[in-house]
């Protein structure tokens, strides 16, 4: 909007019709405090101010206007048919004026001058809001740093506190793994002694006293096959805590780790009768105690859980995949290798399956298949101690099959610090 000042109406409204005919806003002003008044209400784009007028000049308006926080910006054209010798047109500039155009004027003329002074303002205006826009960014920008610094300083704080708990709750978990494997280890020498003792002793009783009175022979096998089972309880447990060590892992040829394995079982599978078919097997990172120890397990209690009239039959293939997945499609070259060990024995229900891979839980009893409810549990925890998995699928009298899927390689540094007993 542009504000014209004059003292006579006629220039007014003669000025008005020629600024609204090229479609601008005009307010007008009869006098210099007028003008001022307006000015302190209305935003302006450009002033238009007479020289000559009573009580308040045009120049004294001038310098009130640039005198102004809210108005100093405004470019002022000085129009006048009377002050136009050179002083007057210097004061005119001097007392904040951009332009000073004497009557009569060329109205072409004119309107380029304030065409150009309203867009000069208006960029003005427009450069100011960014810079302001920018100086408010600035110092949100300043304060969000520091808040963020203060934030790091913060967390750097507690996550140093929290390093240093950490690091003094895993020393002391060390110290007590420590000290409880050796406690186990002792504990399972000390139980064991007396075992051997008892079942020792009950063998020459039963040698030297007992052959002429079967009932008494009856009773003493009982107490050597309770001590037995003490025994096997105590071996089982003592191999479950021993998980709990950190051990390193070495490359590990799968077929190698189940012949050693059917070395070992060899009285029981030809007892059994028992057919094992093994395709070739991946070779892997982990540890090969342990591993043994899995297949062996597996096998055993494939072995175990046979049926009464037929021979055991167990099969042992793998394939390679890319995750650690039941259901993932085998590939070539995989991260993952997938072990299936299949057999053909008794089988079980599958909604007892969260059973079978927990401690000391049996789906049948002592008297029909002898074992100590831990052998699963161990396969179960040597799989997660080598990063992997372990699922069984299985119907009642229709055999049952193990997947275990193991990484191909170990991630470094390959160390699980946790209580396992």
């Amino acid at each position: 909007m542009i504000l014209i000042v004059d003292d006579k109406e006629e220039n007014l409204f003669s000025l008005k019709a020629l600024l609204q005919l090229h479609s601008y806003t005009v307010d007008m002003a009869s006098s210099g405090e007028l003008a001022l008044k307006k000015l302190l209400k209305n935003e302006y784009e450009l002033i238009i101010l007479d020289v000559q007028m009573p009580e308040m000049d045009g120049f004294e308006v001038a310098e009130a206007v640039t005198g102004l926080n809210k108005t100093k910006d405004i470019p002022i054209i000085f129009l006048t048919a009377v002050n136009i010798d050179k002083r007057f047109i210097s004061l005119g500039y001097a007392s904040g004026g951009v332009d000073y155009v004497t009557k009569p004027f060329d109205a072409d003329l004119l309107l380029l001058k304030v065409k150009t002074f309203t867009r000069l303002y208006q960029q003005h205006t427009n450069l100011k809001n960014i810079q302001q826009s920018l100086e408010t960014e600035i110092v949100t920008r300043k304060k969000a740093q520091e808040d963020l610094m203060q934030a790091n300083l913060s967390l750097e704080e507690k996550v140093a506190e929290r390093t240093r708990s950490l690091v003094e709750l895993n020393s002391g978990l060390e110290s007590r793994n420590a000290e409880l494997a050796q406690y186990v280890t002792l504990a399972s020498h000390d139980l064991q002694e007396p075992l051997r003792k008892v079942i020792t002793f009950s063998h020459v009783l039963d040698e030297k006293y007992l052959q002429d009175i079967p009932a008494a022979r009856q009773d003493i096998n009982k107490i050597i096959a309770s001590c037995e089972r003490m025994r096997n309880l105590i071996n089982d447990f003592l191999n479950y805590s021993i998980l709990s060590a950190d051990l390193t892992s070495t490359s590990v040829d799968l077929n190698q780790v189940v012949r050693s394995t059917l070395e070992d079982l060899e009285v029981v599978i030809i007892e059994k009768d028992a057919r094992i078919e093994i395709e070739h097997l991946a070779t892997i990172e982990g540890n090969a105690g342990q591993l043994r120890q899995l297949f062996q397990n597996i096998i055993g209690n494939s072995l175990k859980f046979s049926k009464k009239e037929t021979a055991p039959e167990i099969r042992i293939w793998n394939e390679f995949v890319t995750e650690k997945s039941v259901d993932a499609p085998a590939v070539e070259n995989g991260d993952f290798v997938r072990i299936y060990v299949q057999d053909n024995g008794i089988g079980f229900d599958q909604q007892y399956l969260h059973k079978i891979f927990t401690m000391f839980q049996r789906l049948h009893s002592r008297a029909e298949y002898e074992g100590t409810g831990i052998g699963l549990a161990l396969v179960r925890k040597i799989t997660e101690k080598h990063n992997g998995m372990v699922v069984a699928n299985s119907c009642e009298n229709e055999g049952a099959t193990f997947t275990i899927i193991l990484p191909v390689l170990q991630p470094e540094p390959h160390k699980i610090n946790e209580l396992i007993i």
